[in-house]
């Protein structure tokens, strides 16, 4: 990985954890994923004039991602109802690497080498030590399988986006017609869930939504991009820094409280990130 994939993915990540704090802000957070993902929606069309069309299998590609992103949201939008964001989104974020380095390494998608998988594993020392902190916290228990759930679908969607902008040629234009997939999917099935309560309301909602979606937007092009030019379960790894950042912005934002377990959780994540840039 070079030094500009590098800092291009800590930079998407500030902006992973920035949009998540924005959906967090709200109190209807499904109203807030309903946003994010029109405003998606939006900024991929304003981008299609410029883009090709896709061609051959990129289309199951899209479509398979599409599917996925739904329940990436789905799930969670859900963990948000139910934990800090301090606590769902290191658990949601930390568990996707293990998860990619798993299927990378079971059908060869990409090489790694071996401080790669220690840094990748030190992440998921982190996520257990984050999971842990629920149960001594008295927290909400039901949010770590939504959590993990969220987990689980970034682990699909990150390897279908890698191979699939791959098979594209154009991680931009693959990135605005995902994006488009997706708010076509979930829309329909939140509004079949939820009802008209999830329905923006007022100007300043709707502009924190576009905000949200176009830093999101933006950070995944770039996310996108780097998996085309380095190995997906390592570049999926590096957003891990973005755990940090969240952890930071719920503290400074939320007042979510800050234990030991956490901090230190947050800490061991971090230094899995390190461990795989060097």
């Amino acid at each position: 990985m070079t030094g500009l994939v590098f800092s291009s993915v800590v930079f998407a990540a500030v902006l992973h954890a920035s949009w998540n704090a924005l959906v967090k802000t709200g109190q209807n957070k499904q109203s807030g994923m309903l946003l994010l993902t029109l405003a998606h929606g939006f900024f991929g069309l304003c981008i299609l004039p410029f883009v090709p069309v896709p061609q051959g299998a990129a289309w199951l590609w899209l479509t398979a991602s599409g599917l996925i992103h739904m329940f990436y949201q789905l799930f969670l939008g859900f963990a948000y109802e139910r934990g800090d964001l301090s606590r769902v989104y290191p658990i949601a974020r930390g568990a996707a690497p293990l998860i990619v380095l798993i299927i990378s390494l079971g059908f060869g998608i990409d090489t790694l080498r071996g401080m790669d998988l220690l840094g990748i594993l030190v992440l998921g020392l982190g996520i257990v030590l984050m999971a842990h902190g629920v149960f001594r916290s008295g927290e909400d228990r039901r949010l770590i399988p939504l959590a993990l759930g969220s987990a689980a679908a970034t682990a699909g969607y990150s390897l279908v986006d890698g191979l699939g902008a791959r098979v594209m040629g154009d991680a931009l234009a693959y990135v605005a017609w995902l994006l488009i997939f997706s708010a076509v999917f979930y829309t329909p099935v939140i509004l079949a869930l939820r009802g008209r309560s999830v329905l923006p309301r007022g100007g300043g909602q709707i502009a924190l939504g576009l905000l949200a979606g176009f830093a999101s937007f933006i950070a995944y092009a770039i996310v996108v991009w780097a998996m085309t030019v380095a190995p997906i379960a390592l570049v999926t790894a590096l957003r891990g820094s973005s755990i940090l950042f969240a952890m930071l912005l719920g503290w400074f934002f939320f007042k979510d409280t800050m234990g030991p377990t956490k901090i230190l959780a947050g800490l061991v994540i971090v230094a899995g990130v390190v461990l795989t840039r060097f």
